[in-house]
C-alpha cells in the first residue's frame, strides 16, 4: 500500500474515532452539563426533550465509524476492493454531514470544521494515492 493510502487510512481512523466520541456525547452523555454546553442546549428540560433524537443521531455517527474502521481493516488485510469503498463511503458521509451542519447556521461553522477535517483529509489522500500511487 502506498504512503498516501496509508495516510488516508490514518485520517480515516481519526475521523472514525471522532465520530465514536460524537456518538458517546449524543447517545450516552446528552444530558450532562458539558455536552449540553458543547451542543448549545440551554436547559436540562431541553436536553431531556431532545434526548431521543440525539440518541438516534449518535448511532448514525457510530455506524459510519464502524464502517470506516472495517474498511481500513479490510484494506490492510489485502481486500482493497471491499475496504476502499467502505472507507470512501464512510468518510464522504462524514464530510457531507459536516457540510449539512454548516448549512444549518453560521454558529456551527467551527463544529463542522472539526467534524469534517479528518474525513476531508482522508478522502484527499485516498484520491491522491489512487491516482498517483506514491
Amino acid at each position: 500500500m502506498s504512503v498516501l493510502l496509508v495516510l488516508s487510512c490514518v485520517f480515516a481512523i481519526l475521523a472514525g474515532l471522532l465520530h465514536v466520541y460524537i456518538f458517546f456525547m449524543e447517545s450516552i452523555a446528552w444530558t450532562s452539563p458539558r455536552v449540553r454546553k458543547t451542543f448549545g442546549i440551554a436547559s436540562d428540560a431541553e436536553a431531556r426533550a431532545t434526548r431521543s433524537l440525539a440518541f438516534n443521531q449518535g448511532f448514525y455517527n457510530l455506524f459510519l465509524a464502524i464502517g470506516t474502521f472495517l474498511g481500513v481493516v479490510l484494506a490492510f488485510a489485502g481486500n482493497g476492493g471491499t475496504g476502499w469503498p467502505l472507507i470512501v463511503f464512510g468518510t464522504a458521509s462524514m464530510l457531507a454531514a459536516a457540510v449539512v451542519l454548516v448549512g444549518t447556521g453560521r454558529r456551527y461553522l467551527s463544529t463542522a470544521l472539526i467534524q469534517g477535517s479528518f474525513p476531508l483529509i482522508a478522502l484527499l489522500f485516498a484520491f491522491l494515492g489512487s491516482t498517483f500511487g506514491v
